[in-house]
């Protein structure tokens, strides 16, 4: 008997959700209500990023997922409801949330922490593989806010926990000048710490270190909460970094008297923010002014119990079609059938085929990043510069191995799922899938590293005949029926045997000489360890011998 699986029940909210494909781009000088202010420097930020571009196109218009966004907050929406954005990687989607923040915020008259964004911790990334993704992604959250912030007078900051936490205390938080000679009373000079930014990017690890110990550092004042790689960050407990925050958001009426308190916190103390208990219908027993959230991710949860960890007011989901999965709209995607145990020969013919053009190769795993990486460069001349980027590497190698990437120095990049979330590297012309995903959502993130931001982007998943049904059903959930076959010439694949052969041989005799050498220092090893727990066992013989026996021996 055929037991059915059991369904996720979907909330009411997500069964009729706004498509932000039915918005058309729309150039910057049309867009209602923006601060002319941003609009150069929006344009001059994207034509740099674009320059790096295949067809160096230059970018005037936000993208339909930015139209969306920006008519839910400074146009009718007005921020009336947080926002749940499901749109594909590439789409846009951190200027979707920068801009109208920016824009709310340009009005601010007093310098705190108003806007908070927070990205996957360190921790995860290296529990898979990711450090380098988790720097790189956070970097470019916070230069696209500090492109566009400082013309409103706004500044940005980050938390993350590259550097010490006193180097990021000393920017996020602003002292008093202390005049020499004079003596301040401690309680007072506390009370005059003051943010030095408006907007911060932070981890929940980072985020919670300054909440628990950073004098001044506060979100009392906090408007805007955007949490980014939703379904990551809901799968972490790290320190209980969500309730934290919403509960110092929450209300903080302690009187019967709020105007009183407030004029004579303002009067003689620190500011404060007042947040009231709504009582009006929607906004009963609700904090206000509330903490406006807007939660992202190229595959939103659609969990009930995940989601609810997040308190939405009036959610609204924002996705592009009726699916939950979405491919780039410019994706084209590929399958290539492979006779067994010749994968990396048909892998090594489709490099050849691409040229130059840049690529990322994904596999299942660091170590098949690495055996294949290895493989790959010890064939023969290809023409193409081919590098390794994993966990298995120190940070700072992959981050000049990334560099090079970007600059077009290296042609392939060998990775795991390292490079599956968030990253941007323009040019990406191919994604090939070494190894098939075990998951649509992996597919998903690996074939968003191209066909991003509106350029067009190829998909190349290698196959063994058994892998093509599994294949089928797992793009099926992203409305993808059908994939067109690729095929590699065989004269290719015959003329590449002799060299596979010879790599093989060659990489065999590395393993055999490598083993060999950790074999003869073990046994190094053990001898000396051996030695010295026999002159140890002698020492502690005599140490333990009275004196006066020594003297009759």
């Amino acid at each position: 008997m055929e037991v059915k699986k059991r369904s996720t029940p979907i909330l009411p909210w997500m069964r009729s959700p706004v498509d932000v494909n039915q918005f058309e781009a729309c150039a910057l000088n049309l867009v209602p209500c923006l601060d002319p202010r941003l609009t150069v420097l929006i344009i001059d930020f994207f034509q740099v990023r674009l320059e790096v571009a295949l067809d160096k196109m230059g970018f005037s218009s936000l993208f339909p997922v930015q139209v969306a966004v920006w008519q839910e907050t400074i146009g009718p929406g007005a921020f009336e409801r947080d926002l749940c954005i499901n749109s594909p990687t590439g789409s846009g989607k951190t200027l979707a949330y920068a801009l109208p923040i920016v824009q709310k915020l340009s009005t601010r008259s007093v310098k705190c922490l108003r806007a908070l964004v927070v990205l996957p911790t360190r921790d995860l990334a290296l529990q898979e593989g990711l450090t380098c993704w988790f720097l790189v992604r956070l970097v470019q959250v916070k230069e696209v806010f500090a492109a566009i912030a400082p013309a409103v007078g706004l500044s940005v900051g980050l938390a993350v926990g590259q550097s010490s936490i006193a180097d990021e205390i000393s920017e996020l938080i602003k002292r008093p000048k202390l005049e020499a000679g004079i003596c301040y009373d401690p309680e007072d000079v506390t009370c005059e710490l003051q943010s030095s930014v408006d907007i911060l990017v932070a981890t929940p690890g980072r985020l919670m270190d300054h909440i628990n110990s950073t004098k001044g550092f506060t979100l009392e004042h906090l408007c805007y909460l955007v949490v980014d790689e939703t379904d990551r960050l809901l799968r972490e407990a790290y320190q209980s970094w969500l309730p934290t925050v919403l509960q110092l958001t929450q209300s903080n009426e302690e009187s019967l008297f709020p105007l009183a308190n407030s004029f004579l916190s303002s009067t003689f103390g620190s500011l404060k923010t007042i947040r009231r208990c709504g009582v009006e219908r929607g906004f009963k027993g609700k904090p206000h002014p509330r903490l406006v959230k807007m939660v992202l991710s190229a595959t939103l949860t659609q969990d009930p119990s995940k989601l609810a960890q997040l308190n939405l007011h009036h959610p609204l989901l924002m996705t592009t079609g009726k699916r939950r999965y979405q491919l780039p709209e410019k994706l084209e995607s590929y399958k290539l059938i492979c006779e067994s145990n010749l994968r990396p020969l048909y892998l090594v013919a489709l490099l050849q085929e691409l040229g130059e053009e840049k690529c990322i190769v994904f596999t299942s795993s660091t170590e098949s990043t690495h055996r294949l990486c290895t493989l790959l460069n010890l064939f023969g001349d290809l023409g193409i510069k081919i590098k390794e980027y994993s966990g298995l590497q120190r940070q700072s190698r992959r981050s000049k191995t990334l560099k090079s990437f970007r600059e077009g120095k290296v042609q392939v990049l060998v990775s795991s799922d390292a490079m599956t979330r968030g990253m941007d590297v323009q040019g990406v012309r191919n994604v090939i899938n070494y190894d098939i995903p075990a998951y649509i959502k992996t597919y998903i993130h690996r074939a968003g590293r191209t066909a991003r931001a509106g350029q067009a982007g190829r998909c190349f998943t290698l196959l063994h005949k058994y892998e093509v049904k599994r294949f089928k059903k797992m793009l099926q959930k992203a409305d993808n029926e059908s994939v067109p076959h690729y095929s590699v010439p065989s004269s290719s694949i015959e003329s590449l045997r002799a060299a596979y052969n010879s790599a093989l041989k060659l990489k065999v005799f590395i393993v055999y000489n490598v083993s060999s050498a950790l074999g003869k220092l073990k046994e190094t090893v053990e001898s000396e360890a051996s030695r010295k727990r026999k002159f140890g066992s002698k020492f502690s013989k005599l140490s333990r011998t009275k004196p006066t026996d020594r003297r009759e021996g």
